[in-house]
């Protein structure tokens, strides 16, 4: 029962590193993914106010485009640090969520255990009593 025991709670182990693997490769992949796509946003955006730029020879027209990107960028960056706030917090629930259900999961499997180990104790107990009886 006991190797039963540590083969089903290494098993366990197994299956919630190899979850929690598939999880982080899936968070990374997402956050690249968004990275990427704020990259490309940011730089369709870098190009377009540079042509702007350039097109306009007038003082404060310039320095409003510059208000403008600078506005741009603290906007993208808000909204990545708020995505990997949001990641982070997606991350921890699910973490949370398998390691409460392994738990459970362990749980039964200890009640399960100790109720076979008990019932085969009585059965033994009884069997000792039958013996002596005979004897």
């Amino acid at each position: 029962h006991e190797r039963e025991h540590d083969r089903e709670l290494c098993e366990l182990a197994a299956k919630h590193s190899e979850e929690m693997e598939k999880l982080r490769a899936e968070l990374k992949e997402e956050q690249r993914h968004l990275l990427d796509e704020l990259q490309q946003q940011m730089e369709a955006t870098h190009r377009a106010e540079h042509e702007q730029a350039q097109l306009q020879s007038q003082t404060l027209h310039n320095l409003e485009l510059e208000a403008l990107r600078l506005t741009l960028n603290n906007m993208h960056t808000s909204q990545l640090e708020l995505t990997q706030s949001n990641l982070r917090k997606e991350k921890e629930t699910a973490l949370m969520e398998l390691r409460e259900m392994l738990n459970d999961k362990r749980a039964q499997e200890v009640a399960i255990l100790q109720s076979r180990h008990q019932l085969e104790w009585e059965k033994i107990k009884e069997q000792c009593l039958k013996e002596k009886e005979d004897l």
